[in-house]
């Protein structure tokens, strides 16, 4: 049977890119949150696959009945699941660095709606996020990717994902870099404010009649925002260092991933 000149085989083939790419683009935080109408998401994603499906190469006759098609669209997912998820350690990160940030600044309570990924979030959690998203496009973060899920295709057609120890070992060692970077991130406003807090504690004792508690709130803001403006300026040094990490793990998806190794 077919259809516009397409046969079972070519349409189960298109599905199949169409899902990889649509998990991968509706996970990247600036494609995947409320802030792009959802028309516009799928029209990308039809638009991509469209693009790419022609470019590709399918190992045989892609004829599986049953539950093959759904182990391939299993497959499918999870190997979008883990390219999407490994860009979104670095926001993830940043937002965890961020609420640290604001916490130790006393803007525990102060939050924004984030018109992206639709939460709340702390202030300076938005500021570092947002900084993070412009670092990301302005290095080419976005076509990177797009790079990597294009690649993906070449390594591990359709329905021959493998799902290797060693590749989930190296995935779970690289998330650990989340909580790395968010102390990175957090590490210099931290050490700040807490040498302001030893000041203000050792002014305290010299002089109690003056007010600390007033003085400390303006005093632990202005330098928190201070160090924070320096966490911007060298913000891009910590996305590029990721970006570097994340193609070499890309690589070993690849690697590892396919059913066949290279």
């Amino acid at each position: 049977m077919e259809l516009f000149g397409f046969n079972q085989s070519d349409m189960l083939s298109y599905f199949l890119t169409l899902f990889r790419i649509s998990t991968v683009l509706f996970l990247m935080p600036f494609f995947g949150g409320n802030s792009i109408p959802k028309p516009v998401k799928a029209a990308l994603v039809l638009v991509l696959s469209m693009a790419l499906w022609p470019q590709l190469s399918f190992p045989g006759s892609l004829m599986p009945t049953g539950w093959n098609i759904v182990i391939m669209f299993i497959g499918e997912l999870i190997l979008g699941l883990i390219l999407g998820l490994l860009v979104n350690f670095l926001f993830a990160a940043v937002q965890l660095g961020g609420q640290i940030i604001g916490f130790q600044m006393g803007f525990a309570m102060v939050n924004v709606m984030d018109p992206i990924t639709g939460t709340s979030n702390a202030v300076s959690a938005h500021f570092l996020y947002m900084c993070t998203m412009l670092t990301f496009l302005v290095l080419n973060g976005h076509l990177f990717l797009l790079k990597a899920v294009g690649m993906s295709f070449e390594h591990i057609p359709p329905g021959t994902l493998l799902l290797n120890p060693t590749l989930a070992n190296d995935i779970f060692k690289f998330s650990n870099l989340m909580f790395t970077l968010a102390i990175k991130i957090a590490a210099p406003v931290m050490a700040a404010l807490f040498l302001v807090d030893l000041s203000l504690a050792l002014i305290s004792r010299a002089a109690p009649q003056l007010h600390v508690l007033v003085l400390g709130f303006p005093i632990k803001i202005t330098v928190g925002f201070f160090f924070l403006g320096f966490i911007f300026s060298i913000m891009s040094i910590y996305v590029s260092d990721y970006l570097q990490g994340l193609n070499g793990l890309f690589e070993n998806v690849m690697r590892f991933g396919a059913s066949v190794a290279p």
